[in-house]
């Protein structure tokens, strides 16, 4: 009589996975703000997509606004990770408010390009997803020569002055596939049109994109780390599910991971996006061991050692105080 061989339940855990360096940058301006001048500290927005930190970050005295003009006169606010536009910083600046503006450094330099160009009085298509507060700050520094291309079917709406002077820029969260795809689209339409100088999808959201790829190929079911209004979430769902998983789910923490997605699944892959913490993810695999995933295998695709430093206003405000 022979025994049945146990089945062996295994997780593949993308990295990387989770915080980038611009998320570990913001997060700590509003906690090293927080240090430095007291509770509260105001931010404009969600400092960065992930309902845990924001949650966190509300417990120990900062709050949250949709607008500048919620910000009590004078009052020391934050700007998020996803940048804001030059409007924006008009206001704050008319409401005499002490700003720490947390811009992701490469989404600055996606602004930046947007700002060289409209001085060259290019036509800037602006690859993105609209009502993104990062395509909202990008769009603002130069409105009146950028318009939003959302997606494969808009760019046949796309309407330009000069088809030779036209260049694309994008949103640094996207898919790379897709964007890739878009691009090319557009270049059937208008060949002339320039790249930007450099890629504007961030180191992270690419290389995450990468790791998710290959744990993909190997899971029946692939689990994403990460809030809803995250937009390189979402796109690691996407991405699992164009590279070989059977299904792929967005998850916020392991309470949302229900019992019947295992059904029938050897093989787990877990991964997070670029604004999540990592204890959300031990979470999530605490919760697979229970349902007997306990063997457990990090997939490194690429090594990441990129780091930024604070922002400038809280910086002299720190070496002020050492």
């Amino acid at each position: 009589m022979t025994s049945e061989t146990p089945t062996i339940r295994r997780v593949l855990v993308a990295k990387p996975r989770g915080y980038c360096a611009g998320v570990d940058r913001a997060v700590q301006a509003v906690e090293k703000a927080l240090e430095q001048y007291g509770a509260p500290i105001y931010v404009r927005k969600q400092i960065v997509h992930n309902t845990h930190v924001v949650r966190t970050l509300e417990q120990r005295g900062a709050i949250f606004v949709e607008e500048t003009e919620e910000v009590p006169e004078g009052a020391i606010v934050v700007f998020s990770a996803h940048g804001v536009s030059p409007a924006v910083h008009q206001e704050a600046a008319q409401r005499r408010l002490r700003t720490i503006d947390a811009t992701c450094p490469l989404v600055t330099k996606v602004h930046n390009e947007a700002r060289r160009f409209a001085s060259q009085d290019y036509d800037i298509l602006l690859i993105g997803h609209e009502g993104h507060e990062e395509v909202e700050g990008t769009a603002g520094e130069a409105p009146e020569h950028i318009q939003l291309v959302d997606g494969l079917d808009s760019v046949d709406t796309v309407k330009v002055r000069d088809p030779e002077r036209l260049v694309w820029l994008s949103q640094t969260t996207l898919s790379v596939d897709e964007t890739t795809e878009t691009v090319s689209r557009l270049k059937t339409r208008f060949p002339n049109l320039i790249d930007p100088p450099s890629d504007d999808i961030c180191y992270a959201t690419q290389n995450r994109q990468v790791a998710v790829k290959e744990i993909a190929a190997q899971a029946q079911l692939v689990i994403v780390v990460g809030s809803e209004n995250s937009s390189n979430s979402k796109r690691l769902v996407e991405v699992a599910l164009d590279h070989g998983a059977d299904a792929s789910y967005l998850v916020d923490n392991s309470s949302f991971v229900k019992d019947e997605w295992l059904d029938g699944v050897t093989t787990v892959g877990v991964t997070s996006g670029a604004s999540v913490p990592d204890e959300l993810v031990a979470g999530v695999l605490a919760k697979l061991a229970e349902h007997g995933f306990d063997t457990v295998e990090e997939v490194e695709s690429v090594e990441e050692s990129v780091r930024f430093a604070l922002p400038h206003e809280l910086r002299k405000d720190l070496r002020a105080t050492v």
